[in-house]
């Protein structure tokens, strides 16, 4: 069996492709990492994959092997042309010639699902990095039928959405993640592992989906708006976050919500819970 750099060589060649800075691109070449991927994805003969930016069809290829049936969305026309080509033997395979931030992904997992009787859905990919969080908050906040997502991301982004809310990494984006999913980080993945090589390493990351949301809130926008409005303003106190960006009346009503929760007026955003902004949420949203 060839392995994924003479492959990768071979197809660029033959069609004359480099890879374009403008989408991301970075071919994988590591086949113990491709193998790592689809391994901890746990893909069994039921299950639908759905690969986000499959490029040349590395990863593609393993997957078609596993599932029942394959779905590549991609955007660039070189790629879908290789595609076609490279697996049009495959059955079990099918290409959206779009852009992911445009499908209606509920529809089509809901028109598979009752085509082929298909037992899980999960999505696997090598995520263009300039695009990355869009992407994983689109198939989270779009509360799909999905079970996992297993995607190769930049390594600063995978601590930040792997990071313990109100810990050192921690972001926006590492309490919206915890909201939906169980975050891990699986593999660390050193730059020289693509072509053309980027300017960052990598890490592969797996979101398990949550039956229901870890905490409970009664404004799921307002909750999300609180968290970004404390992150927006990291010097300031949760306090001044709060007052600044409108959400309360003023000072005093914020400190009675804090005293009530028994968070001090001085706290900053960054260091609570998933739960206390829950709970200051549900106080507001009354």
């Amino acid at each position: 069996m060839e392995s994924a750099l003479t492959e990768t060589k071979f197809i660029m060649k033959k069609y004359g492709i480099t890879a374009n800075k403008n989408l991301g691109q970075n071919f994988l070449i590591n086949d113990e990492i491709i193998n790592k991927i689809v391994n901890s994805a746990n893909i069994e003969n039921e299950d639908l994959i759905i690969e986000i930016g499959p490029g040349l069809g590395t990863l593609t290829k393993e997957l078609l092997e596993k599932a029942r049936k394959v779905i590549a969305i991609e955007l660039d026309d070189k790629m879908i042309q290789i595609l076609q080509d490279r697996f049009c033997l495959y059955k079990n395979f099918e290409v959206i010639h779009e852009d992911i931030l445009k499908v209606n992904l509920k529809e089509l997992i809901q028109k598979n699902k009752e085509e082929l009787n298909i037992k899980n859905v999960k999505i696997v990919a090598n995520l263009p990095y300039y695009i990355t969080t869009p992407i994983i908050m689109k198939l989270l906040e779009d509360k799909l039928e999905i079970s996992t997502i297993t995607v190769m991301v930049q390594k600063e982004v995978a601590d930040r959405i792997t990071a313990i809310p109100g810990e050192k990494y921690a972001g926006t984006i590492t309490y919206s993640v915890y909201y939906y999913a169980n975050p891990i980080q699986l593999t660390f993945v050193p730059k020289e592992n693509f072509i053309p090589s980027p300017e960052v390493d990598s890490a592969v990351i797996q979101l398990q989906i949550r039956k229901s949301p870890i905490v409970e809130v009664k404004d799921e926008e307002l909750f999300f708006k609180i968290i970004k409005s404390s992150f927006m303003q990291r010097r300031k106190t949760l306090l001044n976050g709060l007052s600044n960006s409108g959400m309360i009346k003023n000072k005093e009503e914020g400190q009675k919500i804090l005293e009530s929760l028994n968070i001090p007026n001085n706290e900053r955003g960054e260091n609570l819970s998933i739960e206390q902004f829950a709970k200051i949420a549900n106080i507001i949203s009354k």
